[in-house]
């Protein structure tokens, strides 16, 4: 009886144990597969013409040009943005191998929230939210000749803000897509911009200083919406790590400074559903150092693709 019973303890814990196994691994390699499907078929709708600010942006630019040649190698490069040839779709495509490194990532969990968070950013609808950015910007150089789409007008913004008007491009300012924060000779960070998107230099009055725009920032979707799902964990380390120099300077001073996402500015108009979902932007800090990138999709995706779905929501004339 004894000996019976001692095997009956034995098979339960042994099931026990494998009930108690490593699933994160599984999920990383399911969500890497799905992520890897929603990325290509973004990139086939925004070549078809299927995202509607993608074609918007395109418009957009081209109605500027015809007005201002001079700003018109700029605006064709953020027309780019309008097919997969982007640098937002390229971000989507290199976060998608870096996943499949787990060298990239501080621990599992980390890597998991990741591939949640690359499943989630190429939802079309969030894509096309996310293009809504690009889109601003050109209709803010057309001085108000062209609408903002997804968001207030920009006298609207800054007066509800309480912000300063940091000129053209202003949306992209903070987007590890378009540029970076650097530190200068004087151990202040700047923004600056990559290859093309310089240009933004030549039609604003000087650099924008990471300290003054991080308190005096107004509303894009980026950084009020969206930083959580289309920032990397690396480039949310980056992005800390320009807080904590830049705090520190202040400390030193005796003075207090803020994360520039410490509070989330208001001005976003007619979002998708996903994005009404969408963490808020300031939880993306937690990405660094030994922390996770937490996401509230992994309860309830259930590894279901709704491509199908979002797809219809943003295909032209819908």
């Amino acid at each position: 009886m004894a000996v019976m019973l001692m095997r009956v303890l034995a098979l339960t814990l042994v099931f026990a144990l494998a009930g108690c196994g490593d699933d994160r691994p599984e999920k990383i390699a399911k969500f890497q597969q799905l992520a890897q499907a929603r990325v290509d078929t973004l990139g086939q709708m925004l070549d078809n013409g299927e995202v509607r600010n993608a074609n918007l942006l395109k418009q957009y630019a081209d109605i500027l040009a015809s007005t201002k040649p001079d700003v018109a190698p700029l605006l064709q490069e953020l027309s780019k943005d309008a097919s997969s040839q982007g640098p937002m779709y390229a971000s989507l495509k290199r976060r998608l191998q870096e996943l499949g490194n787990e060298s990239n990532f501080v621990d599992l969990d980390q890597q998991l929230d990741e591939a949640e968070n690359l499943y989630q950013a190429a939802d079309p609808s969030l894509f096309n939210d996310m293009l809504s950015d690009p889109v601003n910007v050109v209709a803010d150089m057309s001085g108000g000749a062209l609408a903002r789409v997804n968001a207030i007008s920009r006298e609207a913004d800054i007066l509800a803000n309480g912000g300063e008007d940091f000129g053209a491009g202003s949306q992209l300012v903070g987007n590890p897509a378009y540029g970076s924060w650097q530190t200068g000779s004087n151990g202040m960070s700047f923004w600056a911009w990559y290859g093309m998107y310089s240009m933004f230099s030549n039609l604003v009055r000087g650099p924008i200083y990471y300290d003054r725009w991080s308190s005096r920032r107004n509303y894009s979707y980026y950084n009020d919406v969206g930083r959580y799902r289309y920032t990397s964990p690396k480039q949310a380390r980056a992005q800390n790590q320009t807080f904590e120099r830049t705090k520190k300077q202040f400390n030193r001073q005796g003075k207090q400074f803020d994360s520039p996402y410490a509070k989330s500015r208001s001005g976003s108009t007619s979002l998708s559903r996903q994005s009404a979902s969408t963490p808020k932007a300031s939880t993306t800090g937690r990405a660094t150092g030994g922390s996770k990138f937490r996401s509230n999709y992994s309860k309830n995706s259930n590894f279901r693709n709704s491509s199908s779905r979002t797809t219809r929501s943003v295909r032209r004339g819908k």
